[in-house]
């Protein structure tokens, strides 16, 4: 149905829409209440009255759909329209449900043979691809990759889960994430939290409460040494400069020093430095590509070719 769209003319009628289950959105509250009629879709009036009612007073119309004669005469008169909020996750259960049929007797025979350790280089595939994704900003990308970045997520879970040392579920997981996010977030779960101005002042009262909450002895403390040295120089430098390490301590070596610059005026080295690698290999492709056209071999090009099929 094409909801019909006119001057307003009622004052504060609207149509509500009630979620699957029948639930009343909580963005229809105040109207309800404030309302001077409240109907059903089986308990409205004719529409014509209804519409007449709307024009001297709020009415609200609770509805299961906008394909009824009583929510088209209230959209006529210029009612609004309160919808539910969507509710998200539901998908996940079925996530879950599908890993562990995968893992259970009678499921997949790779799967079940899968341990955390097997699973890494997955994990960091995924993540790689994923970031590939958002720098390429392929949408329908960035939606699968982010699924396999999940599977890898539920997929561990559903190991540890069958651990015979300290096992934990997907629940768990989530449990856990939940406290974190609550509890590193207390101006927005417990009434407020002076530390909090903006943006800066929140990522830095994140490291005090992490901090505090890890019982961390050092500031570097929870850096994760595995990850490529750029990064990692980067977040070494991230680190220390919010516990005030003076700059004049920092390691002084070019690369290490190129990191901490970039790092410190607000921009982050190993993404510019990836997105400058992947310019130059598409560069090298497009020179390549060049030199095919004009039958000349990319394996046997000198100085010269290449710096004549160098795209300019």
């Amino acid at each position: 149905m094409s909801e019909p769209v006119a001057a307003p003319t009622s004052s504060g009628s609207a149509v509500v829409l009630l979620g699957p289950d029948g639930s009343l959105p909580g963005d229809a509250l105040p109207l309800v209440r404030a309302a001077v009629a409240v109907y059903t879709t089986a308990e409205a009036p004719p529409p014509t009255l209804l519409a007449e009612q709307a024009l001297s007073g709020s009415v609200v119309l609770l509805t299961a759909d906008l394909d009824n004669a009583a929510a088209g005469a209230l959209l006529a008169r210029g009612a609004s329209i309160v919808r539910p909020k969507p509710v998200y996750g539901g998908a996940l259960l079925d996530a879950v449900a599908v890993m562990d049929r995968l893992r259970s007797p009678g499921g997949c025979p790779w799967d079940a043979e899968q341990t955390h350790e097997s699973l890494r280089q997955y994990l960091v595939e995924e993540c790689f691809e994923l970031l590939d994704a958002i720098e390429d900003g392929d949408r329908t990308a960035l939606r699968e990759e982010l699924g396999d970045v999940l599977l890898q997520v539920l997929f561990h879970s559903r190991v540890a889960q069958e651990s015979s040392e300290a096992p934990f579920s997907i629940d768990d997981v989530a449990t856990e994430l939940v406290t974190k996010l609550v509890g590193r977030h207390p101006h927005v779960f417990a009434g407020g939290d002076p530390a909090v101005r903006d943006a800066h002042t929140q990522e830095h009262r994140w490291e005090q409460l992490k901090q505090q909450e890890k019982k961390r002895e050092s500031s570097v403390d929870g850096v994760a040494m595995g990850q490529p040295a750029l990064a990692l120089a980067a977040k070494l430098v991230q680190r220390t400069a919010r516990a005030r390490l003076p700059r004049e301590l920092l390691p002084d070596s070019p690369l290490f020093a190129a990191a901490a610059r970039a790092k410190l005026s607000g921009e982050d080295p190993e993404g510019q430095l990836r997105v400058e690698a992947r310019r130059f290999a598409a560069d090298v492709r497009a020179a390549e590509q060049a030199a095919r056209s004009e039958g000349v071999d990319p394996a046997d090009m000198d100085d010269s070719d290449w710096r004549r099929f160098w795209p300019r």
